[in-house]
């Protein structure tokens, strides 16, 4: 059976750190591990875009389109349409510093966070969360996915902490 990491993180990841988290996704897919992931833009198309067999991603879009991508196929799920959506919501408010502030669309970008770390059905942990957020800080809608998956004590490798990110480059050789 293979392990699955929820591969994620800000839309302004460094260059240098999207290059890694593509061969990280690559190297990963390659020891039998599946990816969760976003669909949005920086650290979330970088995985994407280092696993090379469809069937080996999950991408839980907010709804139907987005980011250009459709939900139907190519291993791109509308998160609206699953199983555990309304539980997903649900974690918005336990989660989220300020849910009250947030626009639908926003409510829905944070719920389908979840289903990256726990899966559609809301009962499929991820084994690992890679993530990348300016100084390894639990903040933007990464924080979300973060603080959620640390009350469940998934375990995290943050490539914005310098010392994760040189293990990681030590693990892939560069």
């Amino acid at each position: 059976m293979s392990k699955i990491y929820a591969g994620i993180g800000a839309r302004k990841t460094p260059p240098e750190v999207l290059a890694i988290m593509e061969g990280l996704a690559s190297r990963m897919e390659g020891e039998g591990w599946r990816l969760r992931s976003g669909g949005a833009a920086g650290a979330d198309a970088a995985f994407e875009s280092g696993v090379q067999n469809q069937a080996n991603r999950a991408i839980y879009l907010p709804g139907r389109f987005f980011n250009q991508r459709t939900a139907g196929s190519g291993g791109y799920f509308d998160s609206t349409t699953l199983p555990g959506w309304q539980d997903a919501l649900e974690t918005v408010q336990q989660f989220h510093p300020a849910p009250d502030r947030l626009s639908p669309f926003a409510r829905n970008l944070m719920a389908r966070n979840a289903m990256q770390v726990l899966g559609p059905d809301l009962k499929s942990p991820a084994d690992l969360v890679i993530a990348y957020t300016p100084g390894g800080q639990v903040t933007g809608g990464t924080g979300q996915a973060l603080r959620m998956a640390g009350s469940l004590g998934i375990p995290i490798r943050n490539l914005g902490d310098p010392q994760v990110l040189s293990a990681v480059r030590q693990y892939l050789g560069i």
